[in-house]
């Protein structure tokens, strides 16, 4: 590993290193890669992370054998379609560079499990995105998501999605199909309503929508027997509705800073099985 080094440039040794498995770069001074690191064609784990990169090769592609690709907190303004050459690739972290777009070929990534897109320029998730079959957690917050397109209802492995502080104002009807989500987090949008089909969300643990512009809370949030924790804080809610009641698993309820007038009997019910409730 050659972490934290304060490297202008890497060891002119580098290409001997053909056996090479893990290069680990991260916080150095890098601003451009030589070609070398393209044809270490043994690697499977390639961390380029917080340096002063302003673009990737497109000769990436021809480390076929990589499964964790780390490009965080450098300057990229757009990867290479070579990306989609990557097929072993499993952990694709790509927060906080300057994309406004993804290449298409991401999808031939049929492996892929982990993606994350946070810190970015995006406006749209792409519509390719439901072909990832694999893809277990998606993090794509803080970028300026206006729209949420019904292809994400595809990911049926993903068990964590994370949309938070984007400008989403509506979710699909699509996202009631990603039934193995266990953690949705969409705090920080522009949401007026949820889809009824969000109480087909069977394995959700944890729901996050915190500061939204929800008015209203469909019955059907109370089909979700497994969650536990659910943040309603800082919306524009009233009331709530009564099937609520029936989350035997919910450990905590965070309602602050709605509009309520005055408190359900019903709470009492979620009190009696443990459940904090914050109002």
């Amino acid at each position: 590993m050659l972490d934290s080094q304060n490297l202008p440039a890497l060891p002119e040794n580098i290409a001997q290193c053909h056996s090479l498995k893990l290069l680990s770069l991260y916080n150095n001074n890098l601003t451009e890669l030589p070609d070398e690191i393209w044809y270490l064609t043994s690697l499977h784990t390639l961390n380029i992370s917080a340096n002063r990169l302003t673009e990737i090769s497109t000769k990436i592609g021809n480390l076929t054998n990589l499964q964790m690709l780390d490009l965080g907190h450098n300057q990229v303004c757009e990867l290479p379609e070579t990306l989609g050459n990557l097929c072993e690739l499993l952990f694709l972290y790509a927060s906080d560079n300057q994309y406004a777009e993804l290449p298409a070929t991401i999808a031939q990534l049929q492996k892929l499990q982990y993606l994350n897109i946070t810190d970015n320029q995006f406006v749209v998730v792409p519509e390719w995105i439901g072909a990832l079959e694999n893809l277990i957690e998606l993090r794509a917050y803080n970028n300026q998501l206006t729209l949420l397109l019904a292809s994400i209802g595809k990911l049926s492995r993903l068990k964590e999605l994370h949309l938070m502080k984007n400008k989403l104002e509506q979710l699909p009807t699509e996202m009631g199909q990603l039934t193995n989500l266990s953690k949705l987090n969409l705090e920080g949008n522009r949401l007026s309503a949820l889809p009824e089909s969000i109480g087909e969300l069977s394995n959700l643990t944890e729901l996050n929508l915190r500061n939204n512009a929800l008015t209203a809370i469909p019955s059907s949030l109370g089909n979700l027997q497994k969650l536990r924790f659910l943040d309603l804080r800082a919306s524009q809610l009233t009331s709530l509705p009564e099937s609520i009641a029936n989350l035997s698993a919910l450990e905590k309820l965070d309602l602050r800073w709605n509009h309520f007038t005055e408190i359900p009997a019903w709470f009492a019910k979620l009190e009696a099985h443990g459940c904090t409730i914050f109002v």
